[in-house]
């Protein structure tokens, strides 16, 4: 196809995403879900999962493969711009006064779902089938120890502000071990790629330059962005220069954490956090958030959609090993979470809460998998295994909260 064709099929391609998100998110609302895990969904039914079942030709032609990188470049825009925007209602304050916590909770989050993925690993590995021939158990038990720990931040993200809790003390505990947890599961992958690629920059580039990151921001960034905030607020005029001053910042931060192999959305994430709090805060989120979660955002679910199959999932012994995937994932994640806030002081509300919202994987655990099997660690088989692990981990993630959180006590 030609640049024109492609473009004009991509503004097609928009119309029937925002049209079905909104609808699948409706029906996910109605049914007590996050409309994030509808949108999620809306990506599994325009994908080869079923649009590509019951109508092949027209799921082709509605997405050929020559317009993926499009909907990935733009869906990566839109997921930037929204992790900018939970920054900047990320409040510093409430985490720095429960750092323990956090702290214990990000490692207990790790750790426990990480070891339990390693034991998985070499289990899978003496079964056969779902990790490449290359592959050795120093290998596969990392890469799956990562995949278990990741937690997909940017839905818990999505979760929290939909459920007003930004402000809160678990908002703020969750969001806080989440980034941590993410971040630190990142770096594992990256030390597995270096292993596998046999280049040990890769792993020193990720942790380094991570650690490198958030302490120019803290230090030296907070005075310039200071100084931006302070222009910006003289007048109408000097907040629009300095919004698209911000922009390129905001494209310059997510362009270094994808280079180092961190990931986008965390150059975005901690960006957000570092702006000063006031006027020009509130004005960047009005300006953005309208157009990020509605139409930008829900781009970066449907592209992880058209890289899904459950139809590989097609018989007993696949379905037992499913079964085991999703009980160490659950019991991994939730449980090590909630018995840490539980050491660190805070009450089973809180912990409880905490360790519903990091169970969810959603579409960073995609990411991870999509990396693993374009690398050639795993078999479809495996990649589709753990998509419906995430994507039930991520199902169970708003009700599993409500109950044992919001019917306790109302949200301030």
């Amino acid at each position: 196809m030609t640049p024109f064709e492609l473009s004009v099929r991509f503004f097609l391609q928009l119309a029937v995403i925002i049209s079905v998100c909104r609808f699948v998110g409706w029906v996910a609302a109605r049914l007590g879900q996050s409309p994030v895990v509808g949108e999620m969904i809306a990506g599994v039914l325009l994908g080869p999962s079923l649009l590509g079942l019951i109508a092949p030709h027209l799921q082709a032609q509605l997405f050929p493969p020559e317009s993926k990188p499009i909907l990935f470049s733009v869906a990566q825009i839109g997921l930037v711009l929204y992790m900018f925007i939970v920054g900047l209602e990320f409040r510093v304050d409430l985490v720095r006064s429960r750092l323990k916590s956090a702290l214990a909770i990000s490692v207990s989050g790790i750790l426990a779902p990480f070891l339990l993925g390693c034991a998985l690993a070499t289990w899978l590995l003496a079964r056969g089938g779902f990790f490449t021939a290359e592959v050795n158990v120093w290998q596969a038990m990392p890469f799956l120890g990562a995949a278990m720990a990741i937690t997909a931040f940017p839905m818990l993200a999505r979760i929290i502000v939909e459920c007003r809790l930004t402000g809160t003390p678990v908002g703020a505990l969750a969001l806080a071990a989440g980034a941590i947890d993410d971040a630190a599961a990142w770096c594992v992958l990256a030390l597995v790629l270096a292993s596998f690629a046999s280049d040990a920059m890769i792993a020193l580039y990720a942790i380094a330059g991570s650690v490198l990151l958030v302490a120019v921001t803290f230090t030296v960034g907070k005075r310039l962005l200071g100084a931006i905030a302070t222009r910006a607020e003289r007048s109408e005029v000097d907040s629009r220069s300095m919004f698209g001053w911000m922009l390129v910042l905001l494209m310059l931060f997510a362009w270094y954490t994808d280079s180092i192999g961190i990931y986008a959305v965390f150059g975005a994430f901690v960006l957000g956090a570092a702006v000063p709090r006031g006027k020009f805060a509130d004005q960047i989120t009005a300006r953005i958030e309208p157009l990020a979660t509605q139409l930008l955002l829900p781009l970066f679910f449907i592209y992880s959609g058209l890289n899904t199959r459950f139809d590989l999932v097609n018989d007993a012994g696949l379905w037992l090993v499913a079964g085991v995937v999703l009980a160490i994932a659950v019991i991994g994640k939730t449980g090590a979470c909630y018995l840490a806030a539980r050491t660190c002081g805070e009450s089973h509300r809180d912990s409880f809460g905490v360790g519903a919202l990091m169970n969810a994987r959603g579409l960073m655990e995609l990411i991870i998998l999509n990396i693993g099997l374009e690398r050639g660690l795993i078999t479809p088989t495996l990649f589709t295994l753990m998509v419906l692990m995430a994507i039930v981990t991520t199902l169970m993630a708003t009700p599993l909260f409500k109950w044992g959180y919001l019917r306790s006590g109302s949200v301030a």
